[in-house]
C-alpha cells in the first residue's frame, strides 16, 4: 500500500464535506444501504430514488473540483478506507442520499418552495445547464435541463428545511462563552511512535526522565531565562503557539491555562500528550473569540439538526443498486470540464 501523502490525505479529508453544499457542513453523515434491485437507478430510499444520471452529474462536478486543485494523479492513491477515488465516490454518494433524505423530511414537515423560489431554481438549472459543452452531458449520462432542474429543486428544498429546522438556535453567544486565549508551550512528550504510526507509552523509568527534562526546564524559566528561546530549543509539540477556547482543549490542559494571567507561567501540567508548560500570551483574543462565535452556533446548528435527521432516518427503507454503482469509474475525458454546478446553485440561493 502506497502511503498517502499530505496532499492526497487533504484531498480525502475535503471530501467528507464536499464543499459548496452551504449552509450546513453536515455531510459526514452516512446512510447504510442493503443491495438490491432495477438497472438505471443507483439507490432507492423510501419511494424517492438517484437516477444514475443524477449521481454521475455530482460525481463530475465533485471529481472535476478536485483534479484542478491536486492533479488528475491522485485518485489511484491509498487511504486507509481505500482509494482516493473509493473515497470519492462513496462521498458523493452519501451527499446524494441525505439530500433525498432531507427532501423526504421536508414533505413529512409540509416545507415546499415558493413560486419564487421555484422560479430561482428554473434560472440556475438553465445557466448551468447552458454552460455544460456536449463532453460534460455525455459524461453524465446524456443529462437533460429536466435533469438538472430536480437537482436544483432538491437541493433547494433541503437547505430550507435545514434553515426550518435550527431556525430558533439562538446565534447571539457572549464573549465569556466564546473566550479564545493565546498561549505559548513547551512540551516534552511521553511516548513514542512505532512504525504504523500509533502511540507507544513511554515506561515509568522513561516517563521519569521526560519529568525531569520539564523540570529543569521551569527552573531556567524561573530563573528569567526566556520562555520563547526555551520553547525553541525543547518543545517536541507541532506547535508553539497556539489559540483555543473552552472544549477545545483536553480539560487539564484547559483548566490550567484559562486560570493563567497574561504572562504568567503555569506548573508542570500533566497531558495524555506528555508534560506541558504553559505561558498566557493573551487572555482574550478578540478575533479569534469572534471566530469561536461562529463556530460555536455552527456546531449548535449541526446537533439540532443532526439529532432529528438521524432520529428519520432510523425509520426509512433504504436500497442500493450495487452492481450498477460498483461499475461506475471515474470519467478520464480531459474536454470534460464540469465543476460548477453548486457554484451556480449558490449564485441563486444565498
Amino acid at each position: 500500500m502506497k502511503k498517502l501523502t499530505p496532499l492526497v490525505a487533504m484531498a480525502a479529508a475535503l471530501m467528507l464535506t464536499l464543499s459548496g453544499c452551504s449552509p450546513a457542513h453536515f455531510l459526514d453523515r452516512r446512510i447504510v444501504f442493503t443491495t438490491g434491485f432495477d438497472d438505471g437507478v443507483v439507490f432507492r430510499i423510501e419511494d424517492m430514488s438517484c437516477s444514475l444520471t443524477e449521481a454521475l452529474v455530482y460525481l463530475v462536478n465533485t471529481q472535476k473540483g478536485y483534479e484542478e486543485t491536486f492533479g488528475s494523479d491522485i485518485w489511484d492513491k491509498e487511504t486507509d478506507a481505500g482509494t482516493v477515488e473509493d473515497r470519492l465516490k462513496e462521498s458523493v454518494l452519501a451527499k446524494v442520499a441525505q439530500i433525498k433524505v432531507m427532501n423526504l423530511l421536508a414533505l413529512e414537515n409540509e416545507i415546499e418552495l415558493s413560486q419564487e423560489e421555484n422560479d430561482l431554481v428554473v434560472q440556475a438549472a438553465q445557466e448551468y445547464y447552458d454552460s455544460l459543452s456536449d463532453a460534460d452531458k455525455k459524461a453524465m449520462n446524456n443529462v437533460t435541463l429536466e435533469d438538472i432542474t430536480q437537482i436544483m429543486a432538491e437541493q433547494a428544498l433541503a437547505n430550507k428545511l435545514y434553515d426550518y429546522i435550527i431556525r430558533d438556535i439562538n446565534p447571539e453567544i457572549s464573549d465569556d462563552e466564546a473566550r479564545t486565549i493565546t498561549v505559548e508551550q513547551i512540551l516534552i512528550k511521553t511516548y513514542t511512535l512505532d512504525e504504523a504510526g500509533n502511540k507507544v507509552p513511554f515506561s515509568d523509568r522513561e516517563k521519569n526522565a521526560a519529568y525531569n527534562r520539564a523540570r529543569e526546564i521551569l527552573k531556567k524559566i524561573w530563573a528569567d531565562e526566556s520562555f520563547e528561546e526555551l520553547m525553541a530549543e525543547y518543545n517536541e509539540a507541532d506547535e508553539g503557539t497556539i489559540s483555543f477556547g473552552k472544549g477545545g482543549m483536553e480539560s487539564v490542559y484547559e483548566s490550567a491555562a484559562f486560570n493563567l494571567g497574561t504572562d504568567e507561567v503555569s506548573e508542570i501540567v500533566e497531558t495524555s500528550e506528555g508534560y506541558v508548560i504553559i505561558k498566557c500570551i493573551s487572555t482574550f483574543n478578540r478575533e479569534e473569540t469572534e471566530a469561536n462565535k461562529v463556530k460555536i452556533v455552527d456546531k449548535r446548528k449541526r446537533e439540532v439538526f443532526g439529532a432529528q435527521y438521524d432520529a428519520f432516518v432510523a425509520t426509512l427503507s433504504k436500497q442500493l443498486n450495487t452492481k450498477l454503482w460498483d461499475s461506475i469509474s471515474l470519467n478520464e475525458d480531459e474536454q470534460v470540464s464540469s465543476t460548477n454546478l453548486m457554484q451556480v446553485y449558490s449564485k441563486y440561493f444565498k
